[in-house]
């Protein structure tokens, strides 16, 4: 991918850290900010000391015109470092350069963390008469001492002391952050212990077999040149960074943004804590579906300029939402699209209320957000009237029940956006995603859990077509969604049909499920229909008549409930929810002759059809 962007070569490990030390060499600024703890910075100490290898180090040269990235100092460094341009970056490396900076080179004690996670400072001595004589275990070799250079043990006793160079003589313990800078050490140590030949004779094989080790240590360094790609950066920077958390387009962004003085993270959280805090809908919207809007308009204007210029439909740039399309995002990009995406994200929010998906957990798939969004702000005004809502409904739900947003969807994304705006738009077209869109009758038998997108949708158009609260008989509008508590319950109780011989792949399918208020599902409990309806139409006082109509409203027949004949119900069920899917898709479904009959439904299951996952698995509520 880099080709022969880069060079591969060793560098002593003394002039890497004087070349952090000047501020020509540091870290961009999405490299995040976690420590390596005491035993390991001591561990990595040893390494050093007996010449084993601690890994390459990765760089990336600066000044190319189509990458920059704001760069910070190292932990450590001198504050006014913050003031000088670097010339190389470390993609690879961070917490090894900075652990051996601060403990080789800075005058400060060294940032790290206790087995427990708790923040703390360390100075480093070698114990050089141990180190003479233990190559094999060096690490047991470093003494690791705390920030007021005092060992004690518990009640209090100091057992080492080293506050002063005199200390540090009399326990033969040499300072880490002295081995690049050690003559003036040596010589104030043998004059301390008046030239003993014995305490020369140590310093001397100390510095034979630690010391120089460190000055002649070399770290096998990759060096990408500053023509190298902003996409190949974050993929190299993904696949290197396996003590880290994977690295994020809108991460790369925010370092690339910050050298231009504008602070994407900043912007993106008011937005998001706007969009959020008012739209529940909207509370799993990702920073990368915003940046995913915004490329496709931006990449769809480009293409639409470079039509209009001249340049062959074919010739033309593509509409893309992909990482590498993202990653060219620019601070005028977003400066020039940001606000119209926000507030086409809020007509999103206000489209997805009138399909009555109103929690992020009801939400099918988060994804298909994103090409709603855009086509909501491509078209503007014309996406308000009631002909386009119509149009963009058919899409939605073909996608939704057509489970097609739940892989890699960004290719999706690139089409719906045109198709779609061109189809509310009135060209005799349909979007490549109505097409595709398939629902197979059988699907109904595995749809059980909130793990499907269809098995939400089926749930959100029960209530958009005119469901009705058993009890109420109100439309269950936001409102009403909201205070009653409306979730998704057995229309024949689980303990029913435990009782009566129903598998429970049978009776947790959505076919025996709707939507109810919580305090609806209390009174319904596990008592058989017969017993409930009456029950709730005396409680509410509702005619059967009426509590007909109102079961129709949730493509309930009301016969099959009365008299307990589950297996009418499910097929009855199971036909209308199949017409209420082919409503909201314009798509016919092709039938099985009794599928949904006892015989038929046992032997689909014997055959073992599973369910289809996703996206996040949610708890379904108990039935009361």
């Amino acid at each position: 991918m880099i080709g022969a962007n880069f060079d591969s070569t060793k560098v002593l490990l003394d002039d890497l850290l004087a070349r952090a030390e000047s501020g020509k060499l540091q870290l961009p600024d999405f490299q995040r900010g976690w420590v390596w703890d005491d035993d390991r910075i001591r561990s990595l100490l040893a390494s050093v000391s007996v010449s084993f290898p601690i890994g390459a180090v990765m760089l990336l040269e600066t000044g190319g015109g189509h990458i920059r990235f704001k760069p910070r100092p190292l932990t450590g460094t001198p504050e006014q470092l913050q003031q000088i341009a670097p010339e190389t970056l470390i993609l690879d490396g961070q917490q090894r350069l900075t652990s051996l900076f601060q403990a080789l080179m800075s005058t400060a004690a060294t940032k790290t963390k206790d087995a427990k996670g708790k923040p703390i400072s360390r100075w480093y001595y070698f114990d050089m008469k141990k180190a003479v004589t233990n190559d094999d275990d060096r690490e047991d070799t470093i003494v690791s001492v705390p920030e007021d250079k005092l060992v004690k043990i518990f009640g209090g006793m100091t057992t080492l002391d080293v506050t002063t160079a005199e200390h540090e003589y009399e326990a033969d313990l040499f300072p880490v952050n002295r081995l690049f800078k050690s003559a003036e050490w040596r010589h104030a140590y043998n004059k301390h212990w008046n030239y003993a030949p014995d305490k020369i004779q140590l310093y001397d094989k100390f510095e034979s077999e630690v010391i120089k080790r460190f000055g002649q240590y070399q770290v096998p360094v990759i060096e990408l040149k500053k023509e190298t790609p902003k996409e190949a950066v974050c993929l190299i920077f993904e696949r290197v960074n396996t003590g880290g958390v994977a690295l994020t387009v809108f991460e790369l962004l925010t370092a690339s943004f910050a050298a231009d003085d504008f602070q994407l993270r900043d912007d993106w959280n008011a937005r998001e804590r706007r969009l959020k805090r008012q739209h529940p809908v909207l509370r799993n919207l990702q920073s990368d579906d915003f940046l995913q809007a915004i490329s496709l308009l931006a990449t769809q204007q480009r293409r639409r300029n470079a039509i209009a210029s001249g340049v062959a439909s074919d010739k033309a740039p593509g509409i893309s939402c992909k990482r590498k399309d993202i990653l060219k995002i620019e601070v005028a990009d977003w400066q020039a699209w940001a606000d119209l995406v926000e507030n086409s994200f809020v007509r999103t929010a206000r489209f997805l209320y009138g399909q009555k998906i109103f929690k992020e957990w009801d939400l099918p798939y988060r994804t298909q957000l994103v090409p709603l969004a855009a086509i909501f702000a491509d078209l503007a005004k014309a996406g308000e009237t009631e002909g386009a809502r119509q149009k963009i409904a058919r899409w939605y739900w073909c996608g939704v029940l057509g489970e097609l947003y739940g892989g890699t969807t960004e290719s999706r994304f690139a089409r719906d956006l045109p198709e779609v705006v061109a189809m509310v738009r009135g060209e005799p077209t349909e979007s490549i995603t109505i097409q595709e869109s398939s629902f197979q009758a059988n699907r109904l038998l595995t749809l059980r859990t909130r793990n499907s997108a269809a098995y939400k949708g089926i749930y959100a158009l029960l209530m958009r077509d005119g469901g009705r609260d058993f009890r109420t008989g109100a439309p269950i509008e936001a409102h009403a969604f909201f205070a009653d508590k409306i979730d998704i319950h057995h229309i024949f109780p689980e303990k029913w049909c435990k009782t009566n011989g129903i598998e429970s792949g049978i009776y947790n399918s959505i076919i025996n499920k709707t939507a109810l208020a919580a305090h609806t599902n209390k009174q319904i409990g596990g008592k058989s229909p017969s017993s409930y309806l009456p029950l709730i139409e005396r409680e509410a006082g509702i005619d059967p008549t009426r509590m007909d109509e109102i079961l129709i409203s949730h493509c309930i027949l009301s016969q099959p409930l009365r008299i307990d004949r589950f297996w009418d119900f499910y097929a009855a069920r199971a036909e209308a929810l199949l017409r209420r899917i082919e409503n909201a898709t314009g798509k016919n479904i092709m039938r099985e002759s009794q599928l949904f009959r006892a015989d038929a439904v046992t032997e689909v299951y014997d055959e073992g059809i599973e369910e289809w996952d996703t996206e996040e698995p949610v708890v379904e509520e108990a039935e009361a």
